[in-house]
């Protein structure tokens, strides 16, 4: 549904967000956000009226786009029925919901910890890794994002880590393979992946393998930059986890459910972590949920011990409600499937056509619904189109690219020098070709300033 256009409600909702709404990531005297009247599948629009083609899901979690009638009407059942109740007790959403997704998860991920969304889900894998190994470092990867909050975000390898990065985290960091601005200087993806490993190996050796305690990495690393490891690499981590007693952690909250035509990314590579975290596509973001699936050496260290750590909405029954449901709809209506077929039938082909056409185009990669397009000022030279956490005027290429996307109807998700394709996993294929037809003229426009 579309409500007739009311300019007048517009301006008094961004009145009283500019008066009282803190941002987040923002200076808050330099954001514009825009007032929004509502949404419906892969499309959102403001009070004027004017429609967006949501190629960003949200923030990359409306795996079923907004308004999925039968997950609204399971989140108003569950609010009359028990609206809320605490985490110690059981409860049949709360049980449902763990019940179907550990029913998804590789190997025997069968314990599901709840949390209220990816970053705290984190913090607990983090902490369980801990506690289970009693050991204090944790290596995490360059080129990642993890969360928000102190732990998280301190194993978080990008820039917004900076300000929080105290040096005191017990975090380490190293270089995954990303063939593309190799830092291996390997020439194709079976050297990025060899020499990646061993690059690990030596982090570990040099660090202490007795004093770590896991190797957390994204399954597919979402806001850095959509990379896909090469084939081999996630299991050869695996074997330096198994080499070295470190748990390894994976991080699902953006690749999980559906995201890379999978159910879980790890399914693409055959890999089984210890720990896997989510949120995000669990319920299509409709009530906020993550979660961490425990492996059963993992699960048996608390079997008499008490895990210290919980949180008071930990499974809360309208967000679990609202996962069930989600969960069921991705099953009957092939979600996943849609997502893996369109994806290499419509997105990747389409992708693949502008980088041809476009010299603004250095990079096209992804899977299923997960793309990245890496932007340019030089093909040759892969000089990025604009510098590495470039803000302001440096950052003017990049935000011209955007405003175009955002004329044509299209709204992206820019970081850094990349736009992310990340439309709902249920998008149809005229609404995916709508979309990139809106990208190819946005693209036209950094195309200017290229060399």
């Amino acid at each position: 549904m579309t409500p007739q256009p009311n300019p007048e409600a517009g301006a008094a909702v961004k009145a009283a967000d500019r008066a009282h709404v803190f941002h987040s990531w923002s200076a808050q005297d330099l954001i514009d956000p825009p007032a929004i009247a509502g949404a419906e599948g892969s499309y959102f629009w403001d009070y004027d009226g004017k429609h967006y083609l949501d190629f960003a899901s949200g923030l990359v979690y409306t795996n079923i786009g907004y308004q999925h009638p039968k997950v609204v009407a399971a989140i108003q059942e569950q609010a009359a029925e028990l609206a809320t109740f605490a985490p110690a007790f059981a409860v049949e959403a709360r049980s449902e919901a763990a019940r179907l997704i550990a029913e998804r998860t590789p190997g025997d991920l069968d314990k599901i910890f709840f949390t209220n969304g990816g970053a705290d889900a984190v913090e607990h894998a983090i902490r369980m890794a801990r506690l289970h190994t009693g050991r204090p470092k944790v290596l995490s990867a360059y080129r990642s994002y993890h969360g928000g909050t102190q732990q998280a975000v301190n194993v978080t390898g990008d820039p917004r880590r900076w300000p929080s990065d105290s040096g005191t985290a017990g975090v380490v960091h190293f270089w995954a393979p990303f063939l593309y601005r190799s830092r291996f200087y390997a020439e194709t993806e079976e050297q990025e992946c060899e020499r990646a490993l061993e690059h690990l190996e030596t982090t570990i050796a040099f660090e202490g393998p007795s004093t770590i305690a896991a190797i957390i990495l994204e399954t597919v690393p979402g806001t850095a930059g959509i990379m896909v490891p090469p084939p081999g690499y996630l299991a050869g981590v695996r074997e330096l986890c198994d080499k070295y007693g470190i748990v390894f952690i994976l991080d699902e909250v953006m690749a999980g459910f559906g995201r890379t035509g999978e159910w879980f990314a790890a399914d693409l590579f055959g890999v089984v972590p210890d720990l896997m975290t989510f949120a995000k596509g669990v319920n299509s973001g409709y009530v906020p949920l993550g979660g961490v699936a425990i492996s059963g050496k993992i699960a048996e260290t608390f079997g008499k011990r008490v895990y210290p750590g919980g949180l008071t909405y930990s499974g809360h029954p309208l967000a679990c409600a609202a996962a069930v449901a989600t969960i069921n709809v991705m099953a009957e209506e092939g979600v996943v499937e849609n997502a893996k077929r369109l994806g290499a039938e419509v997105v990747e082909p389409g992708l693949r056509e502008l980088a041809e056409r476009h010299p603004s185009v250095g990079d096209v990669r992804g899977v299923g619904m997960f793309w990245a397009v890496e932007l340019v000022k030089n093909r040759e030279t892969r000089e990025p189109l604009v510098p590495y956490n470039a803000t302001g005027e440096a950052n003017a290429p990049m935000a011209a690219f955007a405003a175009a996307a955002k004329a044509n109807g299209l709204w992206p998700f820019v970081n850094m020098n990349r736009t992310h394709v990340v439309p709902p996993c249920n998008a149809t294929a005229a609404e995916l070709k709508e979309g990139l037809a809106a990208l190819d003229a946005a693209l036209s426009v950094a195309d200017e300033y290229t060399e």
